[in-house]
């Protein structure tokens, strides 16, 4: 598949020769290799997991004797799953099929953030941001100015840009390529039940995910360095007419505003909301060195806020059920292909992470990643010529 860059995009820093960027792809593959995933932590024991339970209506849960009860909540669909060995440890209605909001935005960043060198700078093109819906939220992307691919994702996972996404996709080719790479991406990761029509994860028909396809897609994220570092993120600056402005993460978990507690140990993932949607969350957190991720769609009671506090409260469940549930599923139940990497040994985020411009990737770093991802030598050459209030939807 070829990705077509706009003749505008121009490098920081210096160009990298063709050779020079494709010889980088095996050491960075080296580079990333780690250590075997442990498996089950805490003395859990080995039982297998049932998949045939999370395709069921209902609550599925396989508790020990003694083992906590599961928390009242009103969401219509959830699940709780060790993002270390992929079990599942409870869901509720784990397959069906829902509008996902901004959290699907996580499966954009999947997709994209391989092939798109946090350094490259782009100025926004006549129409990039002329199909972006009404009512969506926005970082403030502007027509004319010139923008870093990293300032823009900060601007997709902090404050759900859909101004921000366009872009981006406009940058690796397109909408509707962009929204068949997802596609392509999500069946590749076993996530049967999401239907991509609109990348940004505004309201489209047909346009539906699970609440077990999200969990693969946060699972799978953490994996990512440059994404796990975006979901973490809980303050920036996005450039301005002369100048920048502070921008915050929209996930209250992780910044506990608005009245929301943050939650301890949080390490992302995406929030969500629109009208037809309701409510929606993936969060992960860690503790002890062990990594949860939850998957919240649609409470029904409680208010804007509810989905934080749903996800929170199984969160402190699935915490407590260490070794004392055994799983009800997988995550990699319908993958049938390759096991992600071993998740990251880092320590949980212990407060607000800030953006600065010493974490961006290197470009020999993303010039590996480019190059690692499979792009071919014409792909690589086309890049190196070229290269010079709320709202309604969150």
């Amino acid at each position: 598949m070829t990705i077509r860059f706009p003749s505008r995009l121009v490098l920081s820093g210096c160009a990298l020769c063709a050779t020079g960027l494709l010889a980088l792809a095996p050491a960075a593959a080296a580079v990333r290799t780690r250590p075997p995933d442990p498996g089950p932590a805490h003395g859990a024991r080995a039982v297998a997991p049932q998949p045939g339970l999370l395709y069921r209506s209902g609550t599925q849960v396989r508790p020990h004797p003694g083992a906590p009860g599961l928390p009242a909540v009103s969401a219509l669909s959830w699940v709780v799953a060790d993002a270390g060995t992929g079990q599942v440890l409870a869901a509720h209605d784990a397959h069906r099929r829902l509008p996902p909001a901004s959290t699907l935005k996580t499966l954009f960043a999947l997709t994209v953030l391989p092939v798109l060198p946090g350094g490259v700078r782009h100025e926004v093109r006549p129409g990039e941001l002329a199909q972006v819906g009404p009512g969506s939220s926005l970082v403030g992307v502007v027509e004319g100015h010139s923008y870093r691919v990293a300032d823009l994702w900060n601007g997709v996972f902090l404050n759900s840009g859909n101004d921000a996404v366009h872009v981006l996709a406009a940058l690796s080719g397109g909408w509707r390529e962009t929204a068949a790479r997802m596609q392509a991406k999500a069946r590749a990761l076993g996530a049967h039940d999401t239907q991509v029509r609109s990348p940004d994860g505004y309201d489209a028909p047909g346009q539906v995910s699970s609440a077990f396809d999200l969990a693969v897609f946060g699972r799978a994220g953490l994996r990512n360095p440059d994404f796990a570092r975006y979901c973490a993120r809980a303050v920036a600056r996005f450039p301005g007419d002369g100048g920048t402005y502070p921008i915050e993460n929209t996930n209250r978990l992780l910044t506990g505003a608005d009245g929301v507690p943050a939650y301890p140990g949080l390490v992302g993932v995406k929030n969500g909301y629109t009208s037809g949607a309701g409510h929606t969350l993936v969060a992960a957190a860690r503790r002890d060195g062990r990594t949860l991720v939850v998957t919240v769609m649609n409470p029904q009671d409680g208010g804007a806020f509810a989905v934080y506090e749903e996800a929170r409260s199984l969160l402190d469940w699935g915490f407590a059920s260490a070794g004392r549930v055994d799983p009800v599923g997988s995550l990699e139940d319908s993958r049938g292909r390759s096991r992600p990497g071993p998740m990251p040994s880092a320590e949980p985020v212990a407060r607000p992470v800030a953006a600065s411009d010493a974490d961006e990737p290197s470009w020999a770093a993303t010039g590996a990643v480019v190059g690692a991802a499979g792009l071919g030598a014409g792909a690589v050459m086309l890049v190196l010529r070229r290269v010079a209030g709320r709202p309604d939807e969150e």
